[in-house]
């Protein structure tokens, strides 16, 4: 009799927990070594992987999936040399178990620190793009996390021989059998089985669509990290300059469309809108961008398209902007708090007071100032790589990197201390 889906998810389970306590005995430089050897096994498994790429992206195209996620799946050769690139850097971070958070000695002569420990066992449930298989393994194991992934239908053959490069790597450099793992079936019972692993499964990371991840928190009483929209906003101030705010708008926009820190509704103060807005819509024209506008926005561009009342609450992942025109500072401010997921925003201005004020009172993971919202990551954060970008507040909030992978346990060193 041939094993059931739940089963096999369940021993995966089971393998992954037994795999974590292990690894915890694993020093950083061992994990970061494994690292260094997948990046090398990667490049030696290119030609397969290719193959595998080239078949999932066939049968998307005959699926009739849209543009944007088509692209998502395409491993090129920059998205090759990105991953390569995000291991070998994640490896050279500081590790980030074992840090002392806090240390002192009470009156009595306890001495107590505050430890960084990893989480335990992440299940990572994602869509669309390979290159979050090999950015989940190296930010879960740098943490020193084992990790059951479980990728989406649509790039199976290519997360399957990703991760399988991986873990030939890690055997070879000693990590824990079972450290690293892939669900290899499409079948939506692997997820209904992995969200049940409660026992197993110290926290979940969904990253997809927001009806991925509303399934997860909903269905599951596995802490959950939850990734939820990227309606992220710009703020052009009444200062302004109009060459920096045309670049840093089309820039965060237009770099990459379809990702969760593209822009969605650039806010601009009525003090400085008949100034900047001709020369942003020449630029998003040609940049091939719908504009959407509220009617004050229309009246300096009468030839864009009228903003309905759900443009300000769209993730258009698409060629598609709203734009806003605002009185002031407080009056863009109560817009990103009303309409914004918590994700990214922008102010553009030489005030410096005036941007305080807007990193302040933003209710947001990442506040910037004066750079795109395409740089609310990890890399540009100096994180290595990331496996999402939270728009909780607890146990991570912003992008998802190692560090945000650990947790803590206080250690106590007495000397026959009694309570008294």
């Amino acid at each position: 009799m041939s094993e059931s889906i739940a089963d096999s998810v369940r021993k995966q389970a089971m393998v992954s927990k037994q795999a974590a306590r292990k690894l915890a005995a694993i020093s950083g430089e061992v994990r970061a070594a494994a690292l260094n050897e997948m990046a090398a096994s990667l490049q030696q498994s290119r030609a397969e992987l290719i193959r595998a790429n080239e078949a999932d992206l066939a049968d998307a195209r005959a699926a009739g999936l849209p543009a944007p996620m088509i692209k998502r799946l395409e491993i090129s050769d920059k998205v090759f040399a990105q991953m390569q690139k995000r291991l070998l850097d994640v490896a050279a971070l500081p590790d980030p178990v074992g840090q002392v958070l806090e240390g002192f000695t009470r009156p009595n002569g306890l001495r107590v620190t505050r430890v960084s420990v990893p989480l335990g066992v992440i299940g990572m449930i994602y869509e669309s793009r390979p290159n979050v298989t090999t950015d989940a393994a190296s930010v879960c194991l740098k943490a020193g996390n084992s990790v059951i992934l479980r990728g989406g239908s649509e790039s199976l053959r290519t997360n399957i021989v990703l991760a399988d490069a991986m873990i030939a790597a890690s055997d070879r450099t000693g990590i824990p059998a079972g450290t690293l793992q892939i669900i290899r079936t499409a079948d939506r019972e692997a997820v209904r089985s992995l969200l049940q692993q409660e026992d197993l499964i110290d926290v979940l990371i969904p990253r997809g669509g927001k009806s991925l991840i509303q399934r997860v928190a909903e269905e599951s009483r596995i802490p959950v990290i939850k990734h939820y929209e990227g309606i992220c906003h710009m703020y052009l101030a009444a200062d302004a300059e109009e060459q920096s705010s045309v670049a840093l708008a089309v820039n965060s926009k237009c770099q990459r469309v379809e990702v969760c820190n593209a822009l969605e509704t650039l806010l601009v103060d009525a003090a400085s809108a008949g100034r900047l807005l001709p020369a942003i819509k020449a630029a998003f024209e040609q940049a091939g961008v719908e504009l959407r506008g509220c009617p004050r926005t229309r009246e300096i561009l009468p030839g864009i398209d009228s903003a309905a009342d759900e443009d300000w609450e769209t993730e258009y992942l698409a060629p598609i902007l709203s734009i806003r025109v605002v009185e002031g500072i407080a009056d863009a401010i109560e817009h990103i708090n009303t309409f914004g997921s918590g994700h990214t925003d922008v102010i553009v201005t030489r005030d410096m007071r005036q941007a305080q004020t807007f990193v302040d009172q933003v209710d947001s993971g990442s506040v910037l100032v004066n750079a795109s919202t395409r740089l609310s990551g990890g890399g540009d954060y100096g994180m290595g790589a990331m496996i999402g970008i939270s728009t909780d507040k607890l146990h991570a909030r912003g992008p998802v990197g190692p560090r945000e992978l650990t947790s803590y346990k206080w250690i106590a060193y007495g000397d026959t201390h009694l309570r008294e």
